[in-house]
């Protein structure tokens, strides 16, 4: 695996592999990795040529300066973790590297309705930062394919709009969340997590699963007034909310209909760690 730290390398060395027909699949991270970013690897290795991972923490995402500097950081063990992968290339910037001209926000995505539901609501200008990054990792690598997991689903909706905006040539690719034995989402976040609390932290994936056992017999606010009661019971000490979405469009539903792709979505703090999962109902 070769590891670069600078723009410019980085760029002479994929216009290389392009002119030679290579194709280049993108696999942004901020560290930490687990088996869900791995899945993202192999994912990309499996229709790309080449694939490039990025370790880069964000700070411009975190609304939360104290979240920011709580955030994981295990360089060492990534890299390790991406050479077992047979990673190609890995990009490691400094934050000077992608923010030259320093932190301050300039320019504003007009990302609508996604910004003002969920995490836009919860987090105020996450969204704003994460199209930033993106949108800088995207123009500096220009892959084929990009990789993203479902955990994170605002987001990949998000990303797919920055896409489509700025007519980005690149693909998403949405993989599939990868799991605990317990259901538990595979995060970053549950490093912060005591054994007790990874066991409590499952709860969040089995109120989901509730609802989706229970979506078609059971009114919507019920089911929500249940889920609500099942997080309070495992253990998770505030909720930020737990929904049920149009899929498409993120717009809360109040009424079940067999016709429309449902998603259901939730975010709560255990431990102080705020964990956020979704699962997909039709």
């Amino acid at each position: 695996m070769i590891i670069l730290k600078k723009i410019y390398p980085l760029q002479q060395m994929l216009q290389q592999l392009k002119n030679s027909g290579k194709t280049i699949g993108f696999v942004p991270t901020m560290g930490a990795l687990h088996d869900g970013h791995i899945s993202l690897i192999e994912n990309s290795q499996s229709i790309n040529d080449i694939t490039i991972a990025s370790i880069f923490v964000n700070p411009t995402q975190f609304n939360d300066s104290k979240d920011y500097d709580k955030y994981p950081v295990t360089v060492e063990n990534d890299i390790l973790l991406l050479e077992k992968a047979k990673t190609n290339i890995l990009f490691l910037p400094a934050i000077k590297e992608i923010y030259p001209n320093g932190l301050a926000q300039v320019s504003q995505y007009n990302l609508g309705f996604l910004e003002t539901v969920l995490e836009g609501f919860y987090r105020p200008g996450h969204f704003q930062g994460v199209c930033r990054v993106v949108h800088k990792l995207l123009d500096i690598v220009m892959p084929d394919n990009l990789f993203m997991g479902q955990k994170d689903y605002q987001q990949c909706m998000v990303v797919t709009k920055l896409i489509d905006l700025y007519k980005i040539p690149t693909q998403l690719q949405i993989v599939a969340t990868q799991r605990e034995t317990t259901g538990l989402a595979r995060s970053s976040r549950n490093m912060r997590l005591s054994q007790q609390a990874k066991q409590n932290a499952a709860g969040i994936y089995a109120a989901l699963s509730y609802i989706k056992n229970n979506i078609v017999h059971t009114a919507i606010p019920v089911l929500k007034n249940d889920t609500l009661k099942m997080l309070k019971d495992a253990g998770f000490q505030k909720i930020d909310y737990i929904e049920i979405c149009n899929a498409k469009t993120l717009a809360p539903v109040e009424i079940y209909d067999s016709n429309i792709k449902l998603v259901a979505l939730a975010a709560a703090f255990i431990e102080d760690v705020r964990l956020i999962d979704n699962i997909l109902l039709n």
